[in-house]
């Protein structure tokens, strides 16, 4: 996928603070994150980054390594018991 075709993807807020190289602080939008290496937005980070590990997701949220993976297993619980009918 092209930077271009990429960029459009990102909400307007997201574009704004990656053009000006600003970071967000709109600390009530459901994208903030207190990482400003990418600019505090979860999308910006998705951005640059592609997949990433659950390391690489708990230092951007400020959570262990065990937490995120904790709360990946309750997710993922979830979604099959949603699957089953």
């Amino acid at each position: 996928m092209s930077d271009k075709k990429k960029s459009q993807d990102l909400v307007m807020c997201a574009r704004s603070c990656l053009k000006d190289n600003a970071c967000c602080t709109q600390a009530n939008c459901r994208y903030w994150i207190d990482y400003t290496n990418e600019q505090n937005c979860s999308l910006i980070s998705i951005y640059l980054n592609g997949a990433m590990t659950l390391k690489q997701v708990g230092e951007r949220l400020g959570l262990s390594l065990v937490r995120i993976k904790q709360i990946e297993s309750e997710t993922l619980k979830k979604i099959k018991k949603k699957k089953t009918f």
